[in-house]
């Protein structure tokens, strides 16, 4: 009897305790939010805090990008206000012409020597220098300042120093006798981009130190004190601790860099005299300069413009992609 009984009791309770139980949950409704929940989440406050930020965003970025755009469509040029004038549209007219230019494509081939050069230099030198001065003890606050200095000083001062060192009769010429190179640096073809790499490298080497510094704060002591324990040596506790320890700091120099050196200006302006010899130095930004304010067409400048920032994406990307976060 017990044994007809005990099942009968146990179907009883499957249907009492979890058949009810999964009916009433696939039958309960989830309540609506308010639409100003939806819209700016449960703390609108951050909305209020993050406005002036948006608002930059959107008046120095955002529209001058989308005006570029806008350009980039038409055979744009400049009038006094309130002029009446016809601005065509000529639709991909001037990504045509601007990328079957010889100029702009070895404008865009020299800012990629530039970036080969400038980049891998920043993070190596940036990143080895910053552990240096996080290990040592005497004059830290000294070498941080030294290192700083340059990223400070006013380029047209340091560019002053560096034509003195590097010109035909330069000191550095003199030391090299009959080993410098001729014609000189600046004003060599093959030398002259290679050399702003090396000095825009030198000049903001200080200020990605600093990034690198604040990010082996993070690094914690434990991971060293356990790796010299296990015999790994300095080198060994670099390559396995550090690199690994200050992965989004690289990522975030490697984006800075390409960026800075991707809207290269100053540099070929003011040392080879606007992009010289014979344009082996001039940049896209320097050549946007030239064709929209110089020449006066700022359609076909915009337009170098939206290739220029299809191509940082495009670098930022892959950059992203392969030295990211792979956790």
């Amino acid at each position: 009897m017990a044994r007809r009984l005990s099942a009968p009791s146990a179907g009883r309770n499957s249907i009492t305790e979890s058949g009810p139980k999964d009916l009433i949950r696939r039958n309960r409704k989830r309540p609506v939010k308010p639409l100003r929940v939806r819209i700016f989440g449960k703390n609108p406050l951050g909305w209020l805090f993050g406005a002036p930020y948006l608002v930059f965003v959107i008046v120095i970025f955002a529209y001058p990008l989308m005006f570029a755009i806008y350009m980039s469509f038409f055979d744009y040029f400049f009038a006094a206000p309130g002029a009446n004038v016809s601005r065509p549209f000529v639709g991909f007219d001037n990504y045509v012409t601007a990328f079957t230019d010889p100029a702009v494509l070895r404008s865009f081939a020299n800012v990629g020597i530039f970036l080969i050069i400038n980049v891998p230099l920043t993070v190596i030198l940036s990143l080895v220098l910053a552990s240096g001065l996080n290990s040592i003890k005497r004059f830290r606050t000294l070498l941080r300042v030294s290192y700083y200095v340059p990223y400070v000083t006013a380029s047209v001062a340091i560019i002053g120093v560096w034509l003195f060192l590097f010109n035909q009769d330069g000191l550095v010429n003199h030391i090299l006798g009959p080993l410098a190179p001729d014609p000189s640096w600046f004003v060599n073809p093959t030398l002259a981009m290679p050399m702003i790499a090396i000095y825009v490298t030198w000049k903001q080497l200080g200020f990605y130190i600093l990034l690198y510094l604040a990010a082996l704060q993070n690094v914690p002591t434990e991971l060293y004190e356990q790796a010299s324990t296990d015999g790994a040596g300095r080198l060994q506790q670099f390559y396995y601790v550090t690199v690994p320890g200050v992965r989004t700091a690289t990522l975030l120099v490697l984006l800075l860099s390409t960026v800075i050196g991707a809207n290269l200006f100053t540099e070929p302006y003011l040392l080879t005299g606007g992009g010289g010899p014979n344009g082996a130095s001039t940049s896209p930004v320097l050549l946007i300069y030239q064709q929209g304010l110089q020449q006066g067409h700022p359609g076909y400048a915009a337009a170098i413009g939206i290739g220029l920032v299809v191509f940082v994406m495009i670098i930022a990307f892959f950059q992203n992609r392969f030295a990211g976060d792979k956790d």
